[in-house]
């Protein structure tokens, strides 16, 4: 489709400023002409900018995005500041006319609790009825007795975590509502809506091959698709390689082969990130370092096999040790790719991780939930936490993501607690580590305004780099961008006039 986007302010993310009115023309996908006044063309859609702000469309470095779709059947707990309360919210959904017959709730973190999770204390409520309540990180579930014999685990006092949890993704995830083609288009239009054009998916299906089964129907924005180790052999057998177009319209890729994505150890607030140092006020802990869930020789293997293959990795590492582990697989077999999370880093990796030529998928909005948890747990490295800026320093590419659902769909939250690290009206949280607004959105960004590039484009109603007295007042902005239209190769798949 030929489009004409007349009178937009583009917003020049590498000199850090916005630039005068011009027109846009969008023609297979990409930008084919700009200047004053353009003409248009026969058979030319024109849309009026009236003076907007225009700029590449942003992405998610990190999704799960069938958990996403299905977060709205999950009872949100998020705000639960006690296993008490957690209670209080089950009893309460369960009040409710036609509770579901197996009840999933979502976004408790326990490491400030005084009283951990208990099986006893969620049999109390839930009598019977199978329910199971994830973690705000996904690494571990309060299940009660009920759930835990559905699922054929072991009776236990405490929580499943880790790999226990992980071998019944696939089982936990046939047990919630099934998603339909109009939940997956949903989906989507609320990611637009928020100015994403484009995600990487670790959805723990083989999503290089879902995607491309279903994005026909159900497409709208542009998917990295990724695998695990468990479907590792059958990408290899079928040739993909990382950037090999899946999906494509008019010579553009719309659904692109990813990476290999391992999952090295655990997390910060189910305590079992693997760390250098034991976690601090860790005497309930078997393993007070935390635990590293692939053992470095398996993890270099893998590594080699991927990229053997032509593969890039995303090695998930949270802690300071797994991202060393991490480090020394990628050094021993030339692979490329990123590191997840990254959320703690020993000074002298930083410099390594920049002579690997890996990237940081990082997701600032974490640490709004996570600064209690590091406060309390790691209070000796928190200096360490969320090293954006220091990353950056070291040469190291940033890529912005959320890790929904562990945090909203969200790229303006990633953008403004990069900017502003804790919410915008409270002093920052270890603010030398924080980043400007127009780094954080080229972290947040996979093209430019120019001739030729794919027209993955948004419609601001304001300036995201205008000045303002303080990273605070910035944040509380750049949190509330007021978008008015999202393109994705050039069709408009979102907008706030429709």
């Amino acid at each position: 489709m030929s489009v004409l986007i007349r009178n937009v302010r583009p917003v020049d993310l590498a000199q850090g400023r916005s630039t005068e009115p011009i027109d846009l023309a969008l023609d297979r996908g990409r930008i084919a002409a700009w200047g004053p006044s353009l003409p248009a063309g026969p058979g030319q859609s024109v849309w009026s900018g009236d003076g907007r702000w225009i700029m590449p469309g942003l992405w998610d470095a990190h999704v799960h995005f069938r958990q996403w779709a299905q977060v709205l059947s999950h009872l949100d707990l998020s705000q639960a500041d006690s296993a008490q309360r957690v209670l209080e919210l089950v009893r309460a959904r369960l009040d409710q006319p036609d509770p579901p017959a197996l009840l999933s709730g979502l976004g408790y973190r326990a490491p400030t609790w005084t009283v951990q999770p208990s099986v006893a204390a969620l049999d109390a409520v839930t009598g019977p009825r199978p329910t199971v309540l994830f973690s705000g990180d996904l690494h571990s579930a309060w299940f009660n007795s009920a759930a835990l014999a559905r699922y054929g685990l072991a009776p236990r006092a405490g929580v499943v975590q880790e790999a226990e949890l992980f071998g019944l993704t696939s089982r936990l995830t046939a047990d919630q509502p099934r998603l339909t083609d109009q939940d997956f288009l949903d989906a989507q239009r609320r990611a637009a809506a928020a100015g994403l054009v484009g995600l990487v998916d670790f959805e723990a299906e083989p999503t290089f091959e879902t995607w491309p089964e279903r994005y026909d129907r159900v497409g709208r924005l542009k998917i990295v698709a990724s695998t695990y180790p468990e479907h590792l052999s059958r990408a290899i057998a079928t040739g993909r390689r990382t950037g090999q177009a899946l999906v494509q319209r008019d010579g553009q890729a719309l659904v692109t082969m990813g990476p290999l994505k391992v999952i090295t150890d655990g997390a910060l607030n189910t305590r079992t990130a693997h760390c250098l140092e034991p976690y601090l006020n860790a005497a309930d802990l078997a393993q007070p370092h935390g635990v590293q869930t692939v053992p470095e020789a398996e993890l270099t293997e893998l590594v080699a096999r991927a990229t053997a293959a032509g593969l890039e990795v995303a090695l998930h590492a949270i802690g300071d040790a797994a991202v060393a582990i991490a480090l020394a697989a990628v050094e021993r077999t030339g692979a490329r790719g990123t590191i997840e999370h990254a959320q703690l880093v020993d000074w002298p990796d930083l410099d390594r991780m920049s002579r690997a030529g890996l990237a940081a998928s990082v997701q600032p909005a974490h640490l709004l939930d996570d600064q209690p948890a590091i406060d309390r747990i790691w209070p000796d490295r928190a200096e360490r936490c969320f090293p954006l800026a220091s990353l950056a320093a070291a040469g190291v590419e940033l890529r912005l993501g959320s890790d929904a659902p562990v945090a909203p769909l969200d790229p303006w939250l990633a953008v403004a607690a990069a900017v502003h690290r804790g919410q915008p009206e409270a002093p920052a949280w270890r603010p030398e580590q924080a980043i400007g607004p127009a780094q954080a959105l080229r972290a947040s960004t996979r093209s430019t305004l120019a001739l030729g590039q794919p027209a993955d484009l948004i419609l601001l109603e304001r300036d995201p780099l205008a000045s303002y007295p303080d990273s605070g007042a910035a944040a509380q902005a750049l949190r509330h961008p007021q978008m008015a239209a999202t393109w994705v190769a050039g069709d408009l798949v979102w907008s706030a006039s429709a």
